[in-house]
């Protein structure tokens, strides 16, 4: 997958600006693709000359004016031929874990700081999606809306973001029990 799709979806549900897609990658779409602003404009550039996106400028009184950004027919068209494809297997590429795998050549209370921002980091992440996965859901239990809205793709891809996390938060929480344990019975020992 490239940022092109992940730019293409995002602009499935409405229009929307530079500046709104940016925070959109940096709350929702960051689940499962991130670009930072310069990447994702880049992106926009390319992907209306490639006629996949068009955009409308607005006049803005007081303010600079902005582009709006919405998909188009060969836009969807690329997004269902990339659907169609089959998917890449994910692998895990994650600095934090290779000082886990050197922990024992490594300062042990550095690393043990990094897992604790760590889980920190996860903790305000899975509020943040929390907030989200309800705001996508309304008023509705999560049964329901799954049953009956007529978008559920965002949601999921949240859910899967949220686990994501839980996971990441259970397993920093878990390692670094795992290296005080050992740290204090070195110390003991």
């Amino acid at each position: 997958m490239g940022l092109r799709h992940a730019v293409l979806a995002a602009l499935l549900d409405r229009e929307l600006s530079g500046y709104q897609l940016t925070k959109l990658f940096d709350v929702g779409v960051a689940d499962f693709w991130y670009a930072v602003p310069q990447q994702l404009y880049t992106e926009l550039t390319r992907s209306e000359r490639d006629g996949l996106i068009s955009g409308r400028e607005v006049i803005q009184h007081g303010r600079p004016n902005k582009r709006m950004y919405r998909i188009t027919d060969p836009g969807l068209d690329e997004l269902a031929a990339f659907a169609e494809r089959p998917s890449k297997p994910q692998f895990l590429r994650d600095d934090l874990l290779v000082k886990v795998y050197a922990a024992e050549a490594a300062d042990s209370a550095a690393v043990l700081a990094q897992l604790a921002e760590r889980v920190e980091q996860a903790r305000a992440k899975i509020a943040l999606l929390d907030q989200v996965l309800a705001r996508i859901r309304g008023d509705q239990d999560e049964q329901r809306f799954l049953a009956t809205a007529p978008r559920v793709g965002p949601y999921l891809t949240c859910h899967r973001g949220r686990l994501f996390e839980q996971e990441h938060l259970t397993w920093c929480e878990w390692a670094a029990d795992v290296l005080r344990g050992r740290a204090d019975s070195h110390a003991g020992g």
